[in-house]
């Protein structure tokens, strides 16, 4: 994807006297390394398999004339994604392909696929590398170079997952900031971690149009010696020779070998990028140094537009990763008899397919968004299917009477779980009852009447209501018992979850009713065992799980509000649980007060603006019409408590149909919408949980959820990929000239200081925990979050925020997002800073909700509680089964130097790298190690599987 112009290297610059003039040695010709490269968009503004078919035609080519020509040399985007689709169709090609790589001739990996590394998770990117690079391996080595030509800026954690998988060099484009004034520089992590990065100058294609015109080519090989020469020094020059989808001319080598012969000042060895950057100084302490992440706008696009757009994306691809990182791999890894690995293995493929830099951004066409979807949702569903596989075994040995609870977290955890559950009608009140035999109130949600069903029929049609059950199953449950009562012509089925050990004899049934039936009309009804939708409190061991079990409440179990640790109390527009109050405004805004003092005012509201960009860049026409004030605000009175309880405020608006383009303004016409947002307090939680329902019916607009802190703030802070960046008001951009050299043109895009938030975001004061990646803003002193983004356009040859177009022009109706769109979020309010408030801790909580299922066995017995494995002192990230052992990675989420401690039934355990290497070996003392920190540090822990006993 290009985003500016490759190859845009300014032909003004002179032409001789530029080795000279910055210290080279002009006793022989300027060296060019030339690299001949393609860039794989796999899917864009066509699908998938539209793209494939001209990969195929391109690489029979690659084959073909590398394997004809030793000198020629070609690097293939450093992600493996094309190589796997190519040998799918190709698969007899395998032996040729890995011949080349091992001669050093084709350039692959590591990458799997060439991701956005701000909207997916960082252990998302570490199983990208992973799989990368282990494909590459398979075929003869991985090119050693963190390549990331076309990323829409780079997070700040990258060195350090870079540095950890072994590399020492990095390749990039985008986001590079202007205080970069040559063509490499040292890129730091938050935890000090490092590589030397090779800055592509003038972008990924920067010698993209040298061969045009093979009568010209000696006279822009020397053009762009001298457009570049002012960035290298001594060095040898970069020149990127590929662009998006291209093939490199067959009289390339014949034209650069004819330099020599010609005498040029010029000299040009065709290499691969793995060759020349390692060729370079890792440790060369001569170079700029750049910490943190880089989302600067000074000399090229880095398009922050693709945060926001098509937000059903990432909203899929936040809960398939949750699922399968957070709860498929950690119980499988610890409670399955069994390792699900192919399971495992097809979900992490399809969610790492989906991370690609057009994938998950939704900056395609529509039919490419609907792939992405589907492989996300699909990646989801086989997380689900193991998770629910784990949790059935488990249930297999628990009391049908009983439920089994399981944890995601490395803590231990109280929290409301809410269950479906048959209890008896002559129950007053329900209460659970935990293993150590202590009980817990719960909440009545909703009943289930005893009479489900009920309907007339002739004696006749009777036999017509049998195909209706299937084996014992009945509306969805489980015949317990029947009864036909001839005289008042009846037919009466009992039903409930489980049938029961007696039998279920249909034909019997039959023969009963065949019988009796012979005439007049028969009430067929089913009675159903009572049903309860209750929530209450369960504490689970961390990474484990518990079995809990409904029991009559008595005087001291009632739900009352002082048997509840900061009980929900709810009256008119008030919600208080005496850690945080919320008022519903007349304006259907919030008022949020913590116990602290802390107060923010004015929560939740909508405002909405025109936005005639597209899918790269936000941008307001040159009249816009920005609309805050509901026509209508509807507020239902609270329902529920003491543990949790709710209010729902419905706002009506009227927003502009469209874009007026003939006027670059809104329209006149205007279409109804409505924002439905559901306000929920539980029992404890010090935040106010949020979940928003926006029925859109305009096109070309954007609507942003504000909140104001609850103090003056000059600076943001926000969850990301393993690391919490702080960012200010502005966003750096170019100035027009760019003072590095001739050979970088600035960047023509509009430095809008919107940025990526991935777990939260948080600025004086108010926090935001949040379900999915998110563009926010911290705009006129409150924070401003992109709840939908619409536009009809992948990109826009006229766009006020872009000079050049970021793609081509087509048509993206589905990206209006017109219907309904879904956000869920938390604020909360606190004094201090992130880290005083446990805004990790916070997220972790409200992401990552305990799960229940029902007991299965046909036995009673004791209830039943097990600690899986318990992390302290730093954020857990991945938990699964590896070479033989439990591998468990971690980061320290904090700015200070921190101590993780892990405990579990184990007693050897070793510190690995990312590519499963030993680092050093850990002691372990009654199944608890102790591991120091650094600031921001990811480390990886392996538990040799011999060693760990109880866990299963």
């Amino acid at each position: 994807m290009t985003g500016t112009t490759t190859g845009a290297v300014p032909t003004s610059a002179t032409t001789t006297g530029a080795a000279a003039a910055n210290g080279q040695a002009t006793t022989g010709p300027a060296t060019v390394h030339l690299v001949p490269h393609t860039h794989w968009d796999r899917e864009w503004y066509e699908p998938f398999q539209r793209f494939r078919l001209r990969l195929v035609d391109l690489l029979d080519d690659v084959l073909e004339w590398a394997e004809a020509d030793p000198r020629f040399r070609f690097t293939l985007d450093g992600q493996m994604a094309a190589v796997d689709d190519y040998l799918e169709v190709r698969p007899e090609n395998r032996d040729r392909i890995a011949t080349l790589v091992r001669r050093g001739r084709l350039a692959v990996g590591p990458w799997q696929i060439l991701l956005d590394e701000f909207l997916v998770s960082g252990e998302n990117i570490i199983r990208n590398l992973e799989l990368g690079r282990a494909r590459a391996d398979e075929l003869g080595a991985a090119m050693p170079v963190g390549y990331l030509p076309d990323e829409f800026g780079h997070c700040a954690q990258m060195p350090q997952i870079l540095a950890s998988a072994g590399f020492a060099h990095a390749c990039l484009w985008r986001g590079v900031p202007a205080s970069v004034d040559g063509h490499a520089f040292r890129w730091v992590a938050p935890d000090g971690s490092a590589v030397r990065v090779e800055y592509l100058v003038g972008g990924y294609g920067n010698a993209a149009s040298l061969f045009a015109d093979p009568a010209l080519f000696a006279q822009r090989a020397v053009a762009l010696e001298a457009a570049l020469r002012p960035v290298f020094g001594t060095e040898p020059v970069l020149g990127m020779y590929g662009t998006d989808h291209s093939a490199p001319v067959r009289s390339l080598v014949g034209l650069v070998s004819g330099l020599a012969e010609d005498g040029a000042p010029v000299h040009m060895e065709i290499t691969t990028l793995g060759d020349y950057i390692t060729a370079r100084n890792a440790d060369d302490d001569r170079i700029a140094v750049v910490r943190g992440e880089l989302r600067s706008h000074a000399a090229a696009n880095i398009l922050p537009g693709v945060l926001s757009v098509r937000p059903h994306l990432k909203q899929a691809m936040a809960r398939a990763e949750r699922m399968v990182e957070r709860y498929a791999e950690p119980l499988a890894a610890l409670w399955s008899p069994t390792w699900p690995q192919r399971f495992l293995d097809m979900a992490w493929w399809r969610l790492v397919d989906a991370s690609g830099h057009d994938s998950v951004t939704g900056c395609g066409v529509d039919e490419t968004a609907v792939q992405v979807f589907a492989r996300i949702s699909e990646a989801e569903q086989l997380g689900q299917a193991v998770r629910d596989r784990v949790v059935g075994g488990i249930g297999r040995g628990v009391p049908r009477d009983a439920v089994v609870v399981v944890n995601p977290s490395a803590a231990d955890r109280t929290d409301l779980v809410t269950l479906d559950l048959e209890v008896p009608a002559e129950w007053p009140a329900v209460a659970l009852q935990h293993a150590d035999g202590t009980v817990a109130p719960t909440q009545v949600e909703s009943r289930t009447p005893a009479l489900l069903h009920e309907e007339r029929m002739a004696a006749a049609a009777l036999p017509t209501f049998f195909p209706r059950i299937h084996g014992r199953e009945l509306f969805g449950l489980e015949i317990v018992t029947w009864e036909v009562h001839a005289g008042e012509r009846v037919l009466e089925f009992d039903l409930a979850r489980h049938g029961g050990a007696e039998p279920f004899d249909p034909d019997a049934l039959r023969a009963a009713v065949a019988a009796a039936a012979v005439d007049g009309t028969w009430a067929v009804r089913l009675r159903a065992r009572e049903r309860r939708v209750l929530t209450g409190p369960v504490t689970v061991p961390a990474l484990g799980w518990a079995s809990v079990r409904p029991v009559a409440a008595t005087g001291a179990t009632a739900p009352v509000p002082e048997l509840v640790p900061h009980p929900v109390q709810a009256q008119d527009r008030c919600l208080d649980n005496g850690l945080v109050r919320v008022d519903v405004r007349d304006d259907g805004t919030l008022r949020i007060a913590a116990a602290d003092g802390t107060v923010l005012d004015g929560v939740g509201r909508i405002v909405d603006g025109a936005d005639r960009g597209d899918t790269y860049n936000y941008a307001p026409p040159a009249t816009d019409t920005v609309l805050d004030a509901p026509r209508t605000v509807e507020v239902t009175a609270p329902d529920g408590g003491p543990l949790r309880a709710a209010i729902t405020v419905d706002r009506s608006y009227s927003w502009p149909a469209a874009m007026d383009w003939a006027h670059d303004r809104r329209s006149d016409a205007c279409e109804p919408a409505s924002v439905s947002m559901r306000v929920e307090l539980r029992a404890g939680e010090p935040f106010v949980r949020l979940e928003l329902a926006i029925d859109n019916r305009s096109a070309d607009h954007r609507v942003r959820l504000h909140v104001p802190p609850a103090r003056p703030a000059s600076a943001s802070h926000a969850e990301g990929q393993f690391a919490v960046v702080e960012r200010g008001l502005t966003a750096e951009g170019g100035d027009g000239l760019d003072a590095r050299s001739a050979g970088s043109a600035p960047s023509g895009e509009h430095p809008l200081p919107t940025f990526p938030a991935h777990g939260f975001v948080d600025a004086g004061g108010a926090g935001l925990l949040l379900t999915q990646a998110c563009e926010y803003e911290l705009a006129d002193g409150e924070l401003a979050l992109t709840v939908l983004r619409c536009t009809g356009q992948i990109s826009r040859n006229v766009h006020p925020y872009r000079e050049e177009p970021a793609g081509p022009q087509i048509p993206t109706p589905q990206a209006q997002m017109i219907g309904t769109t879904t956000v869920a979020l938390a604020v909360l309010p606190h004094a201090g800073t992130w880290v005083d408030a446990d805004l990790v801790g916070a997220g972790e909580r409200y992401r990552h909700p305990l799960h229940a299922a029902p007991g299965e066995a046909d036995v009673t017995g004791p209830l039943e509680s097990h600690r899986g494995l318990a992390l302290e002192g730093a954020a857990l990230t991945s938990v699964r089964r590896r070479d033989g052992g439990l591998e468990v990675r971690m980061v320290a989420q904090s700015p200070e130097p921190a101590t993780a401690a892990l405990s579990g039934p184990f007693a050897a355990a070793r510190t690995v790298d990312l590519r499963g290497r030993t680092t050093r070996e850990l002691p372990v003392t009654a199944g608890r190690l102790e591991l120091p920190l650094r600031p921001w540090e990811i480390a990886t822990v392996r538990i040799d599987e011999s060693t760990a006993t109880g866990s299963k």
